[in-house]
């Protein structure tokens, strides 16, 4: 059974920085995209960032218009991947899901993603 677990969130203020790391197991995810979607209170869940496979073990990234040039995502492994995000304002606050896509679709959008529970990202004014 497919499972993803994600950590890292907490509350930061204004400017500042936090890294959300997500874990998979219960399958192979090598070929699989990887990445974060995100949904604050009273708004659809959006697409953050991706990683999609591109051969071998390496991936290629993708964003969603609202954090490019702040958040940076990684493929640690084919397991985990990782989001760096940097000059947080109060508009980024909300539930952080990690999500594993095995259409291995540039935006992560093929209907048998897997999804963690995710974590709570609170930024301050």
């Amino acid at each position: 059974q497919v499972q993803l677990v994600e950590s890292g969130g907490g509350a930061v203020q204004t400017g500042g920085s936090l890294t959300l790391s997500c874990a998979a197991s219960g399958g192979t995810f090598l070929r699989y995209g990887m990445g974060w979607f995100r949904q604050a209170p009273g708004k659809e869940r959006e697409f953050v960032a991706g990683t999609r496979w591109t051969g071998g073990y390496t991936y290629s990234a993708n964003y969603g218009d609202s954090v490019k040039g702040r958040f940076t995502i990684s493929r640690d492994n084919a397991n985990t991947v990782s989001l760096q995000m940097n000059s947080l304002k109060p508009e980024d606050t909300a539930v952080y899901y990690c999500a594993a896509d095995p259409s291995n679709d540039y935006s992560l959008s093929g209907p048998t993603k897997a999804w963690g529970p995710g974590t709570q990202l609170t930024v301050s004014a």
